[in-house]
Order: structure tokens, then sequence, then C-alpha cells
């Protein structure tokens, strides 16, 4: 079987990808933490919709219609 040389997301180090290593796809668990870290600082986030003031996770008045129209259907 061949295996697949991968590159860490957080270091670029080249690595052999095995089901073993649990850090995955990170070559360590430090790597693997500094990643979760940056998560938690909100440096990286996930595009989503945003409502008309720009705040995340207030619902924008056509989301709240068509969670009532659903309603209404039931």
């Amino acid at each position: 079987m061949t295996s697949k040389i991968v590159r860490c997301p957080q270091c670029s180090k080249s690595m052999e990808y095995r089901i073993d290593n649990l850090s995955r796809p990170f070559c360590s668990a430090r790597c693997k933490m500094i990643d979760l870290g940056a998560w938690a600082e909100e440096r990286y986030a996930i595009a989503g919709p945003t409502s008309s003031s720009g705040e995340p996770g207030v619902k924008t008045d056509s989301e709240s219609g068509l969670r009532a129209a659903a309603k209404n259907m039931l």
C-alpha cells in the first residue's frame, strides 16, 4: 500500500498521513492545539449569513418570516 505524504496545515511540515496519528491532519499535538487556540481567539471564522446590522447570530426579517411560514404549514 502506498503511503500518502501531506503537509501539516499549521507548520507545513511534510508527513506521512497515517490512521494511527491521533493529531491528524496536524503533524503533532502541539500544532493541533495552536490551531484550536486560533479558533478560540476567533482568528478564524466560518462565513455565514449576517443581519443588516452586521452582527452575527441576529436573525434577519427574511429568516424570521421563513420560520413563521414553515410553522404555519405544519
